[in-house]
Order: C-alpha cells, then structure tokens, then sequence
C-alpha cells in the first residue's frame, strides 16, 4: 500500500506526469513550527544540479492544503501538494508495448491490467520522492536527531573528488552509473525500536527498500564484517551511556537504538533509462527489437537521492520516536 507509520503516518499519492503529487501526514504534534523555508531547502537539494543529472527541472512548488495555521501544524492531517509543471508525456508513448529493462513497466501492466498511468513511470516514478523530501523535512521537525548523507561510492569510483570527470565519460558512453550512500543519525538516544517485528533496523530497511532504485541496504559495517571475527565484530563499551569503542552494529542492537550513531548504508542501482539502445521484447509484435527510451534521464541518480535517503530515515525515526514517548 502506499503509506506508512503508526504515530507519524504518511499517505503517498501521484504519478509522475499527473497534474500533482503529494502526502499527507497524520501524527505531527499539535503546535509544531512548521519551518517551510527548511521544506524548500530540502527540496532544492534533491532537484537536479549536478552533472549526469536529468535536465527535467520542476520547481517543486508546493501548497499545504490543510493541517496548517499560523505557521504550526494543527495536530489534523497535514495535506502537501507539489504540483508537476515540466511534463513531456509524448515520450513514454512507445513503451506501452516495448516495456524498458529494469524499469515496473511490465508488472505494472499485468497487475494493474493495463489501466495504470505509463508516463514517466506513472506512480513508479521517483518524481514521487519530492513528496517523500516534503515529508521528511517536517519528521526532521519532531525528532532531537541530527541526520546527515554523503556520497562514498559511485560506480567503480570511490575518490569523490573525481565524480565530475568519471560521469561526463559514463555520459559519453550513453550510459548510467550506481551509488553507495552513507546515511547517518547523531545525538541517538537508547530505546527506539520494537523487537522482534517493529526492529529499528528492520523499519529504516524497509523504508529505504521503498524508494526507487535502492538494491541494497546495510546497517554499520554490514556485509564488509564478513571478514571479521566476533572478537572484532563485537562493539565494546566504554562508560556507562553505552559508547562503544566500534561501531560495526551501526547504533542498533537487538533491534533497539544503543545511543551510537545510526549508520546505514544504501546502494542506488544504475538507472534503467539510458541513452544507450537496448535490444528488448516487443509485445505487439512478438520477438527482440531495439529500444530508443528517449526522454530526460539521469546517468548519476545517486548524485541527488542523498536527501531522499535522509527524508526516508527521518519519516522511520520520527514514527519511532514518537511511539517511545508514548510508552513513557
């Protein structure tokens, strides 16, 4: 389904070449100031900037509709609405019956029995996440976490100093390229989480899964501890607040924040549309042809998803912070 939370509960809707997309969020605490300068911050940081970013430009202007007075949220569902201005459907046309590799193309039009919307990926889109930034930015409000997100791996590249020239080669090459992006939590508390199903770690994977593009998640050192022993997998403590010396857990354990930072981890796969031809099946006339996208692509989607990936671990933290504070 399209939302989530218990306390902090957002409502996604939209498509990417509709007349808008939008969240609504049930939970905020009644009185919070709404900063909307910091929500239009946020935004700026994911619209495309950098080199091997799409040349589709919104404005991502967006109305809060309700749940909204005076500049504080009024404690009922707050309703924010980006409107889309820059729109170029003629170009998805073709992929009704040429579906593109590695796109929902295809199982959207066997689930949805060809009644989806194809433009632009229609509510598979990661136009969509604008909304989810939007959202974020408000959980940011709530929370006494820090959070924070680099880039530390592109393609082969792990020398950011570098990202510019390898990406206008992968443009070259008419090609896209993937990303691993460091997500972290500061200031953490001890006691978020709730085993064995509401894990800490388990929520931020699955709301990290939801964002197009993401193949990956890992939390602290993750795969990388295969080659560690427990003697040095193991975080020992320092004091009586829980430090650890390391911090290969990534501030989790047994599914509950210990008060370490909370790292995770998330690899953004290359992105399906490329410039490159592919040679792919065609519905209507049955055998392999050659598929020309066309359209307004990233080559680096890695280089903009890092605010997306904050706004998704805020949405996750505020939800569980606010559930901590209930129990109190």
């Amino acid at each position: 389904m399209n939302h989530y939370g218990t306390l902090f509960h957002v409502s996604l809707y939209g498509e990417s070449h509709g007349d808008a997309i939008g969240i609504i969020i049930d939970g905020i605490p009644a009185g919070l100031k709404i900063d909307v300068e910091k929500i239009k911050e946020d935004l700026i940081k994911r619209q495309p900037q950098a080199i091997g970013t799409t040349p589709r430009k919104e404005l991502d202007a967006f109305k809060i509709l309700s749940g909204f007075y005076q500049g504080h949220a009024t404690g009922t569902p707050l309703h924010l609405m980006i409107e889309n201005v820059n729109k170029k459907s003629e170009d998805y046309e073709h992929l009704k019956s040429h579906p593109r590799p590695g796109h929902a193309d295809f199982v959207a039009e066997k689930k949805y029995k060809g009644f989806q919307d194809p433009r632009g990926g229609g509510h598979f889109s990661g136009r969509l996440t604008a909304a989810l930034v939007a959202a974020g930015s408000i959980a940011k409000m709530i929370i006494p976490f820090n959070i924070t997100s680099k880039l530390v791996q592109l393609g082969e590249l792990t020398d950011m100093e570098k990202v510019d020239s390898y990406v206008t080669e992968i443009m070259k090459q008419q090609d896209s390229v993937g990303g691993i992006i460091e997500v972290r939590a500061t200031q953490m508390m001890v006691g978020l989480g709730e085993p064995f199903f509401g894990k800490l770690d388990s929520e931020i994977a699955k709301m990290m899964f939801s964002v197009p593009a993401v193949k990956g998640v890992e939390i602290g050192t993750g795969f990388r501890g295969i080659n560690l022993k427990g003697s040095a997998f193991n975080d020992v403590m320092m004091d009586e607040k829980g430090t650890t010396k390391t911090n290969h857990s990534g501030g989790i354990s047994g599914g509950i924040s210990n008060g370490n930072d909370l790292v995770v981890r998330v690899m953004i796969k290359p992105a399906s549309s490329i410039g490159k031809p592919q040679e792919t099946y065609h519905f209507e006339k049955n055998t392999v042809e050659t598929l020309d996208i066309g359209g307004r692509h990233d080559v680096a989607i890695a280089r903009r998803a890092g605010i997306v990936l904050e706004s998704m671990l805020a949405i996750c933290l505020a939800d569980m912070y606010l559930i901590h504070k209930a129990y109190q």
